[in-house]
């Protein structure tokens, strides 16, 4: 009878391993980016479900089940006291101790835009020294002060740590927020971030590849031309521009110019990031 059980088990285990990654997305309040973030974990091979954040506070249980944890783009709660703020206080007061779990076990979160101010401003990002609920660093109004949309092109980072963009090059993806500049609270801070690898990707020059302060190609201002972040284990990545919305190569702007001349690839280069967030919970 033990002997059966134990082949059941390790049966299970197997079954498990095999099985489609379960990412969490959480929605309401004004975050409106969860269909085309549902259909990313999709097309990389994971089993998205969408959640209220009420109903996560309410009854926190699907957290401790699921593989990943994204918070997507959009404007919580119409940005008022800051883009974010009011999203993240929510989840602190209600959810930190799970959280803190969620992330001890080894579980993954991405946070795009509106998300990634969130998580910034929960201090899950970037999480110095495994202290995910002391906000170090912010996302601040463009220098420019004016709300923009356009696509820009992202280099990513060999030598970081972040399991979302291992082996990126460079990718041209929208952004649109008027809040992204990556304010950190002091020198030492930015320090830090750049010591310990944690900036995996930086707003370049499309015709230098070189990270830039210059407007468009940076377009809030951000220091040292900083795209986006993650903590010191790699899991926790947040970054303002959508990859989400670069699913498509019919997406790009130059989508036709590309097919005329034979270079149209056959996804568009944001699913590379879900990808490769997938491949590390199937190997983990």
């Amino acid at each position: 009878m033990r002997a059966a059980r134990s082949s059941v088990g390790a049966r299970r285990t197997a079954l498990d391993k095999n099985m489609k990654p379960t990412i969490l997305i959480i929605t309401g309040y004004g975050l409106n980016c969860e269909g085309e973030s549902e259909y990313a974990w999709q097309l990389a091979g994971a089993e998205p479900r969408r959640m209220h954040v009420n109903d996560l506070l309410a009854n926190p249980a699907p957290l401790r089940d699921t593989a990943g944890l994204m918070l997507g783009g959009g404007f919580s709660f119409g940005d008022h006291l800051g883009s974010g703020l009011v999203f993240a206080n929510r989840l602190k007061t209600k959810l930190r101790d799970e959280l803190q779990s969620f992330l001890e076990r080894g579980r993954i979160v991405l946070g795009i835009c509106n998300g990634f101010q969130i998580l910034t401003k929960l201090g899950m990002l970037p999480g110095l020294n495994g202290d995910y609920f002391a906000p170090t660093v912010s996302l601040q109004q463009n220098e420019c002060g004016r709300f923009q949309n356009f696509w820009v092109k992202l280099k990513f980072e060999s030598e970081s740590r972040c399991i979302f963009t291992q082996g990126l090059g460079e990718m041209e993806v929208p952004i649109r927020h008027g809040e992204g500049r990556i304010f950190p609270a002091d020198a030492k801070v930015l320090r830090e971030l750049e010591e310990k690898k944690l900036v995996p990707c930086r707003y370049v020059n499309p015709t230098t590849g070189e990270p830039t302060q210059e407007f468009p190609y940076n377009p809030n201002g951000s220091v040292n031309a900083i795209a986006g972040l993650c903590d010191e284990t790699g899991r926790v990545f947040g970054l303002m521009p959508h990859p989400e919305a670069h699913l498509f190569p019919e997406n790009h702007p130059q989508w036709d110019f590309k097919k005329a001349s034979g270079t149209l690839p056959e996804h568009g280069a944001g699913l590379a990031i879900f990808k490769n967030a997938v491949a590390y919970l199937k190997s983990a």
